[in-house]
């Protein structure tokens, strides 16, 4: 009786949770309410505040269902190798906009982060999670970038370049190849920065030498 119960309890959480990944994209966070997230799911407004102890709440445990793909990449870039950081973090890039091409999940959920939510009072801790996985990346991505003896000041630069495709290509997902043309600019961009880094220190050797 007792594991029954459980699987009731975790069944009833999933459809909470599908309902409000539901209600939120169609709708909007600030114009869903847990209302309209019970009505959706099948339950009782009192069955949603068991689970959930508000609107924020709902939302991040919506999140962590689906590690979204810059916090994927930003726990994966900690691995970067000193052998070919560059190579790697350009793989791991490019895997980010794989993921939100192919898997609509994924998709959807980075799509309600960005596009969905308004950062209303009630969604102060969103907002929160939101400027920490931001962080988090750019963190990573300097950390990589470093291990290749480039400025760490330059991943914003790469984080603004990734997360601009795919805000883009949300717009209009049938306007353009997402993977192969954020592949494209992320090779020139991190082209760019290994020759500009290269001509500094072969003008900092000229000038040493004479």
């Amino acid at each position: 009786m007792a594991r029954r119960t459980k699987a009731e309890a975790l069944a009833t959480r999933t459809a909470i949770l599908d309902a409000a990944e539901r209600l939120f994209h169609e709708r909007g966070v600030s114009r869903t309410s847990l209302q309209h997230v019970a009505q959706a799911a099948g339950v009782t407004r009192g069955a949603v505040y068991w689970h959930f102890e508000d609107k924020a709440d709902l939302f991040n445990a919506m999140m962590e269902r689906v590690r979204l793909p810059l916090e994927e990449a930003a726990v994966r870039l900690d691995n970067c190798d000193a052998g070919e950081p560059l190579q790697q973090l350009r793989q791991l890039l490019v895997s980010v906009l794989q993921r939100v091409d192919g898997d609509p999940q994924s998709r959807r959920v980075f799509e309600i982060a960005t596009h969905k939510v308004e950062y209303v009072d009630e969604l102060v801790a969103v907002q929160t999670r939101h400027l920490q996985a931001v962080r988090e990346h750019l963190a990573t991505i300097g950390r990589c970038l470093a291990r290749a003896g480039i400025d760490t000041r330059d991943a914003l630069g790469l984080h603004t370049l990734l997360v601009g495709f795919i805000h883009t290509w949300m717009l209009d997902p049938g306007s353009f190849d997402l993977a192969r043309e954020g592949a494209r600019a992320i090779d020139v961009y991190l082209a760019g920065l290994a020759a500009r880094d290269a001509q500094a220190a072969s003008s900092a050797g000229t000038c040493a030498a004479r």
